[in-house]
């Protein structure tokens, strides 16, 4: 195991008493704790968090730190006798009494416990941490929610339908209830964060209301429930993309369309498909290569009970099988005047 300057990990200094040391760890926990990243961030954070618990119950515990004091990196392996098994010789984690002297309290530890995570984290991530797994409701009941993020294309929510997706989740920690302890001592599943990753596969059918930032509540789908009871439900938040034919913009949604060049002369009506549902433009006579067609409230939903807008952008293409007679009629247009076109990066001829 790397060896960790827990006073750097702190941010105190090598003198510093036990107020600095539960002031900086009261300070950094409230940074770190992975319920207050997003999820890109959560991995990095639980590491983070895990490494500051970790030199908090080393500090704060007089013979542990007298050890590392003088051993330096190998205080590890002068281990107190009577150590747990499966623990750190010695180790016995940070729990509820530790908190609430480190945080305040009146002398109800596991209420001063939960009450601060209450305080910074919401009821819930209180009432998680405060109690053990044995005595809390949650657990004895419904099973924990489990939490995911999808990411999804403009492509995919136009098309719709059921798909199928491996997501990587976010559940609580089987072995310890999802509060971060055993018996007092910091779990070495979760690291004492509460929640472990896995990955499992959804079938999920795509909304039509879907919009970037939609948080789906699919039943059932989380941990299951002790003794029979009910199983948690998964939250899936959804994050859109660009696709390959669909491009977004908020919830307006633009897509090229493409029209061969006698038809962007004359005009022509064309069925497109759009987020919601098929429908018909009509490409007016002489459009220009690039210019947008629009149409109302056929985009995605706002948030806000509308639509947004869906935007065709016309494109100049040649059929793939040309005839005979075509490629000879194009000829003739070659010969017939100004063969060439500018614009973008080309520059006209001289």
């Amino acid at each position: 195991m790397e060896f960790q300057d827990y006073y750097a990990v702190l941010d105190v200094a090598r003198d510093a008493d036990a107020d600095a040391i539960k002031k900086a760890y009261r300070k950094l926990a409230m940074r770190w704790h992975p319920d207050r990243h997003p999820d890109k961030e959560k991995a990095a954070a639980e590491a983070k968090f895990k490494q500051v618990s970790e030199a908090y119950e080393v500090l704060t515990d007089p013979q542990k730190r007298k050890r590392y004091d003088q051993l330096g990196a190998r205080w590890r392996e002068f281990g107190e006798p009577g150590a747990r098994p499966g623990g750190r010789p010695g180790s016995h984690g940070v729990d509820p009494e530790e908190f609430a002297q480190a945080f305040g309290g009146d002398g109800d530890s596991a209420g001063a416990f939960s009450s601060f995570f209450s305080r910074f984290f919401g009821d819930q991530m209180g009432r998680d941490v405060g109690g053990r797994p044995q005595r809390h409701p949650r657990y004895r009941e419904k099973g924990p929610d489990v939490r995911a993020s999808l990411e999804l294309s403009a492509d995919q929510v136009v098309a719709g339908g059921k798909r199928e997706f491996d997501l990587a989740t976010s559940a609580s920690c089987a072995r310890c209830g999802g509060v971060g302890f055993l018996d007092e001592h910091v779990c070495p599943a979760c690291a004492g964060v509460g929640t472990v990753r896995q990955q499992r596969t959804v079938a999920l059918t795509i909304p039509d209301d879907v919009r970037d930032g939609t948080t789906l509540r699919l039943k059932g789908l989380g941990e299951a429930g002790d003794a029979g009871a009910e199983a948690g439900d998964l939250l899936l938040q959804i994050a859109l993309r660009s696709g390959e034919t669909y491009r977004l913009h908020g919830a307006d949604v633009e897509a090229d369309v493409s029209v061969a060049p006698w038809e962007a002369v004359h005009g022509v009506q064309v069925d497109v498909r759009t987020p919601r549902g098929r429908a018909a433009a009509r490409i007016p006579p002489n459009s220009k290569a690039g210019s947008k067609l629009r149409l109302r409230a056929q985009g995605l939903a706002d948030g806000q009970g509308g639509q947004g807008d869906f935007y065709l952008v016309v494109r100049y293409a040649l059929p793939a099988d040309l005839s005979p007679r075509q490629l000879e009629l194009l000829r003739e247009m070659e010969g017939a005047g100004p063969s060439t076109v500018s614009g973008g990066a080309r520059l006209p001829r001289s």
